[in-house]
């Protein structure tokens, strides 16, 4: 009797696990080996609009895995509101939170917030979220290398190995406040549509996308 419980409770677990763009959970053998393309989420973010209109409160948590089974979460009181994503770069993908972007955008939007890692690192994890909510490979790609090449980007700070004094720690937090948020690049929409059509006629890889885009955005 006992047992048969287990299985239940394991069973209701496993069905929150959400796989991508099948609307299915993925089977228990599959997930116990992270073995998804594009990784999975774990439940469907569900959102409230705030009183200024623009932005949204996340009233639970959403949690994506990506494909190397690292687990990015988007903890319930998230205030999302697509700034991660310039603007100027709407018009080639839609709205943040329109479609099948909706997902990508409120984890992406939080991993930008946080800088708790790399932007690269959050810029992939946008990828691999997009493909993962049935995104095609040109639009996300297209976008990823839109986010590289004109993107708001921070310098990721490393910590000490050795103690430092109180006055260096000041200096260095203030010179980390201003880094956070550089005015994003004017994007350039000949410079997007013709990265949109060298994807299409290639299928680069993301390295490639990173080559072409450059290591920092244009200023």
């Amino acid at each position: 009797m006992k047992r048969a419980k287990d299985y239940f409770i394991y069973g209701i677990a496993v069905a929150v696990l959400v796989g991508c763009g099948s609307g299915h959970a993925p089977s228990w053998t599959t997930g116990a080996v992270q073995n998804h393309k594009w990784g999975y989420y774990s439940g469907y973010p569900e959102t409230r609009w705030d009183p200024d209109g623009r932005s949204m409160t996340l009233l639970n948590e959403l949690r994506y895995t990506d494909p190397n089974g690292l687990t990015w979460i988007a903890p319930s009181g998230s205030k999302v509101d697509g700034a991660s994503i310039p603007k100027s770069l709407w018009s080639f993908m839609g709205g943040p939170f329109e479609g099948k972007y909706r997902n990508a955008s409120v984890l992406h939007d939080v991993a930008y917030e946080q800088k708790k890692k790399p932007w690269q690192d959050c810029d992939r994890m946008f990828y691999n979220a997009m493909r993962c909510s049935g995104v095609s490979a040109v639009e996300a790609k297209t976008m990823y290398y839109a986010l590289v090449r004109f993107g708001h980007h921070w310098r990721f700070q490393i910590k000490r190995a050795k103690p430092v004094k109180r006055s260096e720690l000041e200096a260095q937090a203030e010179a980390a406040s201003e880094e956070q948020y550089p005015k994003a690049a004017p994007v350039n929409a000949n410079d997007i549509q013709g990265a949109r059509d060298w994807i299409r006629g290639n299928d680069p890889s993301l390295e490639e996308i990173d080559q072409r885009a450059g290591s920092e955005p244009q200023r």
